[in-house]
């Protein structure tokens, strides 16, 4: 069965920053066996995916960070898809229209599997990178790139 709850955006209390801060840091000192206590002292050690989980949730949440948390299943709007790749709605027709993009019909409306369309960022993005290296590459050979053209930006000779 697939997802068509909508994804919350999660941000903390401000109250809160300070504490997630804290669990933060905490999460980041030596990998130790982490554990959950209950309120009766029972004692859950928490499986390593969960405590990598758990670390990366606490870090964006304490740099500032929003999160959404959803089913790799949930089916998105051609709207959300597009806001999710900052691309307009006209484009992500056209990906869907060409097949690009895997997609169903819910009705007549089409939806895309979230799990989907992070595939396709993830293979646009690898593409990207690579026309990237390939052009500095070949800027490098006509002697179009030098290296100390371009000082750092940290200050540093």
């Amino acid at each position: 069965m697939q997802s068509t709850t909508p994804p919350r955006r999660l941000a903390p209390p401000v109250q809160e920053i300070s504490a997630i801060k804290d669990l933060d840091r905490a999460l980041n000192l030596e990998p130790a066996r982490a554990k959950l206590v209950g309120a009766n002292g029972q004692e859950i050690i928490l499986p390593e995916f969960m405590y990598q989980l758990l670390r990366d949730l606490a870090h964006a949440l304490a740099t500032g960070h929003s999160v959404s948390i959803m089913r790799s299943d949930h089916l998105l709007t051609t709207q959300e898809a597009a806001e999710e790749l900052n691309v307009s709605r006209g484009f992500i027709s056209k990906l869907l229209k060409s097949n690009t993009i895997p997609h169903v019909l819910v009705g007549s409306h089409r939806r895309i599997r979230f799990e989907d369309l992070m595939q396709y960022k993830k293979v646009r993005d690898a593409n990207r990178r690579e026309g990237l290296k390939r052009l500095t590459q070949m800027s490098e050979e006509l002697g179009l790139y030098e290296e100390d053209e371009f000082p750092p930006q940290d200050g540093s000779p």
